[in-house]
């Protein structure tokens, strides 16, 4: 009987059955490679190919809180910068002599980086308490009196969206009285011509919000400017996409168009009637 026939194998047999490289290569690398050889998940895919953020200001955003905590230690002239730098990003179908005639000077700015308080809602009144004084030269500024004439406000706060000019109409209550209203002026929920009709006839001290509304009752001729201190823009509030009033061609162009109105920009430079651009 052979050796085969008896189920008996010879060393040689045995030596020569089994791969070379199975018994030499430890069972770690084996893993390793093949680990190496799976195609990544899409999450995975994703991450290896999303690239760091391009805007240094995105280190400045507070996502919790709502805010952009730059524009806040920004004086006139950084200010001026950055709006004319998010014009180029937004307007970039104008051609530079359309840029350098939408850019704001410095010195049409009020340095409201002194004020060191948080950017919310809730401290609106704070800050407007604060620069009404400043640019009052009589220091005797009473933010609850109305003009005599109707849709003639004193102060107005624009906003890059109807529910953030909610919040901040509400914020600015307290200075509401029988004699003076702080009146919304944006479209949400709001026709032209109601808004048209409640302008004509309501005495306002305070209007908030948005620019093409504002724009609107301006060109009817309902809502005046010639009583008007004050245009403060809320700059610092960021939605849940971090994006402020000036990240968004469609709030950014008609905050533009309202800014630059020959019967607003005149005055911004000009002594006693001088007209306060604050940016909050």
């Amino acid at each position: 009987m052979s050796i085969i026939e008896d189920g008996l194998q010879s060393p040689a047999l045995s030596a020569t059955s089994s791969s070379p490289r199975s018994s030499a290569e430890p069972e770690s690398k084996k893993r390793k490679r093949a680990e190496e050889s799976k195609p990544l998940s899409k999450r995975a895919s994703k991450r290896k190919k999303s690239k760091p953020s391009t805007d240094p200001l995105d280190d400045a955003l507070d996502l919790e809180r709502g805010i952009n905590n730059a524009v806040g230690h920004m004086d006139p002239q950084l200010l001026a910068d950055h709006i004319a730098q998010r014009n180029r990003r937004h307007q970039n179908d104008l051609s530079t002599v359309e840029q350098e005639d939408l850019r704001i000077p410095a010195s049409a700015i009020s340095d409201t980086s002194e004020w060191h308080e948080s950017r919310e809602k809730e401290n609106l009144p704070n800050f407007l308490e604060h620069f009404a004084g400043a640019g009052d030269k009589t220091k005797g500024v009473d933010l609850k009196r109305a003009p005599k004439a109707q849709g003639s406000p004193h102060t107005l706060v624009i906003a890059g969206a109807g529910l953030r000019a909610a919040d901040l109409t509400r914020a600015l209550r307290q200075y509401q009285t029988k004699e003076a209203k702080v009146e919304k002026l944006f479209a949400k929920h709001i026709k032209l011509k109601e808004a048209i009709e409640t302008v004509t006839k309501t005495r306002i001290n305070i209007g908030v919000g948005t620019p093409q509304r504002i724009i609107d009752l301006l060109d009817d001729g309902a809502l005046k400017s010639t009583s008007l201190k004050r245009i403060i823009v809320d700059t610092s509030h960021i939605d849940v996409k971090k994006r402020g009033i000036l990240d968004m061609r469609e709030t950014l162009v008609p905050l533009m168009n309202l800014l630059k109105r020959e019967e607003l920009s005149k005055r911004y430079e000009l002594g006693q009637d001088r007209l306060q651009l604050l940016f909050y």
